[in-house]
């Protein structure tokens, strides 16, 4: 994978992106106009990276079978999270912030292996880590979701099963097997009482935490929901009422969780171009309903904002390539949306008119996956790509 260590950090230069520090100097500091990166070795890609919620930590995974938390700040490697025999492809902490929470973070490898380890409590720098648990199961790991409030752990597998496991104990709560492909996409809902998971064989299935079986199921037999080669990505609106849906060939739709029913079909991306990512923008339109702003990114390079009060679309911001990541920001910046691409950029911008207000370049070839820093409120993104490398960059206007 490509890892940050902090014997092989680099510091790029916003304005001459060729201009590095050799690999046996040590970043010591983040330029003011510029953004510093995390390194890794060989060219390695790394497929994954998340942040804590207070904490200016960064946890990333990849090629090299191996997931590295670190500090956003210097660079500096916290801890090797070891114990994978193949690539690591989803990395994810618990941000629950409950009276009996525990933090958290678990990663998943195609090994079919999930790994947690839980952080010192006493050790405030959040710098202490513990190897808590290692869970087993899937064939290989496509993804993972915390609980947003509890210490719960979901993991979405290429052998079509979707496995649910109680933290700190490490026992198997359920084990959902109602698709026929491999699960590309899930999600708790926002409230913390469904799950909505996506597969390759086109359907699309809520269930209950507490019941194996499901409690709807959309499929390309029906007419409207044609997604016969596959949903690609999804999101949930925060009142856990609408999500929407792409695919890969374009296609994308909105349905009602409550009675998983199609309510409206979204036409803004390429046919043949798969849908790679969707979210929902905390910024409102003053005087819209109650549908939400939502967001597609497909590999057509094109992001599509709509308005789901009337299925309208609103902007389309483009990238040279395939969209991978859309980041809405929270408030006091929820108007703002940085986005990440194949054609090695990031782009922060106004969703309110399109306005592309900053452009981050530094990578030597796709950006892969990126998250804000939440400990930041988003003023920092995170990104990792297929260069093996991982990068900090400023989102400030």
């Amino acid at each position: 994978m490509a890892a940050p260590t902090p014997h092989q950090d680099e510091l790029i230069d916003q304005e001459d992106a060729e201009q590095f520090i050799e690999y046996d100097e040590i970043l010591g500091e983040v330029p003011e106009d510029g953004d510093a990166p995390m390194d890794e070795d060989d060219d390695q890609e790394v497929f994954t990276i998340a942040t804590h919620s207070t904490l200016p930590i960064a946890v990333s995974g990849g090629e090299d079978d191996l997931g590295y938390l670190w500090n956003v700040d210097d660079g500096e490697e916290i801890v090797k999270l070891t114990g994978h025999s193949d690539s690591v492809t989803a990395a994810r902490f618990n941000n629950y912030t409950g009276g009996d929470a525990a933090e958290m973070v678990a990663t998943g490898g195609m090994d079919g292996k999930v790994r947690v380890w839980r952080r010192v409590k006493k050790d405030e720098s959040g710098k202490t880590w513990e190897f808590l648990t290692e869970l087993q199961g899937p064939d290989e790991v496509m993804w993972l979701r915390w609980h947003p409030k509890g210490n719960v752990l979901l993991a979405g597998s290429n052998d079509s099963t979707v496995w649910l496991w109680q933290l700190p104990s490490g026992n198997t709560m359920q084990v959902f097997a109602g698709h026929t492909g491999p699960v590309n996409c899930g999600l708790f809902t926002p409230d913390g009482k469904k799950i909505l998971t996506a597969c390759q064989d086109g359907t699309l299935i809520l269930w209950d935490p507490r019941q194996s079986t499901p409690v709807w199921k959309l499929s390309p037999a029906d007419g409207r929901f044609n997604f016969e080669n596959g949903i690609t990505s999804l999101a949930i609106n925060p009142a856990s009422t609408l999500a929407v849906v792409g695919g890969a060939d374009g296609a994308v739709r909105v349905v009602n969780i409550t009675r998983g029913e199609i309510t409206g079909a979204l036409e803004g991306h390429k046919e043949e171009e798969s849908v790679e990512d969707i979210a929902f923008l905390e910024w409102q339109v003053p005087g819209s309903g109650a549908g939400g702003l939502a967001v597609t990114g497909g590999t057509d390079g094109r992001v599509c904002v709509w308005d789901l009060s009337t299925m309208r679309l609103r902007e389309t911001l483009e990238h040279a390539d395939a969209v991978t990541t859309l980041l809405p920001h929270p408030a006091p910046n929820a108007h703002l949306l940085t986005t990440a691409s194949a054609d090695k950029t990031l782009r922060t911008w106004d969703a309110r008119n399109g306005k592309l207000l900053r452009e981050h370049k530094g990578h030597q070839g796709p950006v892969l996956a990126a998250a804000l820093v939440a400990s930041t409120g988003g003023a920092k993104v995170v990104s990792a790509g297929d260069d093996g490398v991982c990068l900090v960059f400023s989102t400030e206007e």
